[in-house]
């Protein structure tokens, strides 16, 4: 009898157990996907709920400085309320510039939190501003920073005003620094395309805001380099599109963020050409008491295109953090 009930308790709890362990468990899965529109002080990140398990109540991202964070010890977190299945994105805030950051997704009931994969990011270098007050935007490319926009300045880095000579025999016959408008018409030109200016402005090594300088030659190559060549960089450096660079603008993706524009050029004798056309900058590097390096980039050629160049003329200019 003892043995019959010993028998049919233990069939009730194998019954039990199989049972219990057939049960589908619920269990939450989060997974954090793809970080993007990275600037100085803001970025965006993505997530995707693999599981959404039970109860959940909220989900987000945590992000900050130091990595392996948990919702208990991060610096920040997004809270999204309580979620579907499917795709998330928060927005990252608060961000110092030229800092890395960890960010992962999460899932949380309250009583237990489920992460993604930790990832990491890098923030963009902040803004900086000439003795104008003109604000430019920065971006690393490879080991060097860059400013994404063309030099619009009317003074040096010492706060002396630079001479402005719309006449044109009056630049023909400079040897001294001097700089203009494309067709002398700043309200059209200056804001988008920026200055032209003869090299004497930038032989003074005053041109550019404290802290950057006029790339030499040899950091225009770094720069092609290290984007694959004359041949693959032009593509990458120039602003995609004909909203400024005249039709058909070929293969230009701005992959690399510099976002060359095409401020045409001033001639030796005053003459302006090529707006929309072509982009020139110039380098430090001078190769005799008349001409130094420049940079040359087309709406149709295929090429990043060095040239040695006339002092007197007006190009363009990017400077290049020290």
């Amino acid at each position: 009898m003892f043995n019959k009930m010993l028998f049919i308790l233990f069939l009730i709890i194998s019954c039990f157990v199989i049972t219990s362990c057939s049960k589908p468990q619920k269990v939450m899965a989060v997974s954090t996907g793809t970080i993007s529109d990275i600037t100085y002080n803001s970025a965006k990140v993505s997530g995707q709920i693999v599981d959404l398990g039970e109860g959940v109540n909220q989900h987000g991202h945590c992000y900050g400085k130091t990595p392996n964070m948990l919702l208990t010890n991060t610096d920040f977190k997004t809270e999204l309320g309580i979620p579907n299945t499917g795709s998330f994105t928060s927005p990252l805030v608060n961000l110092e510039a030229e800092t890395k950051y960890y960010v992962k997704a999460y899932l949380t009931n309250g009583n237990y939190t489920a992460y993604g994969e930790e990832k990491e990011f890098s923030t963009d270098p902040a803004p900086i501003k000439d003795k104008d007050g003109n604000v430019y935007n920065v971006i690393r490319i490879g080991t060097q920073l860059w400013m994404k926009e063309n030099l619009k300045t009317t003074r040096y880095n010492d706060n002396t005003s630079i001479t402005l000579v719309p006449d044109n025999t009056a630049w023909n016959n400079l040897t001294s620094p001097g700089y203009c408008w494309y067709i002398n018409d700043a309200a059209g030109y200056k804001a988008t395309y920026g200055g032209l200016y003869n090299w004497y402005t930038v032989n003074t090594g005053k041109l550019c805001p404290e802290g950057w300088h006029v790339p030499t030659d040899a950091e225009w190559t770094t720069l092609t380099d290290y984007l694959g060549g004359t041949s693959v960089a032009v593509s990458k450096l120039k602003e995609a599109g004909t909203a400024h660079w005249n039709n058909p603008n070929t293969g230009a993706t701005n992959e690399s963020g510099f976002t060359a524009l095409p401020g045409g050029h001033r001639d030796e004798y005053g003459k302006f050409n090529y707006i929309v056309y072509s982009g020139y900058w110039w380098s430090s590097t001078e190769t005799s008491t008349t001409y130094a390096w420049i940079r040359l980039m087309n709406y149709t050629n295929p090429d990043v295109i060095r040239l040695n160049m006339d002092k007197k003329e007006g190009f363009s200019v990017r400077c290049l953090r020290d």
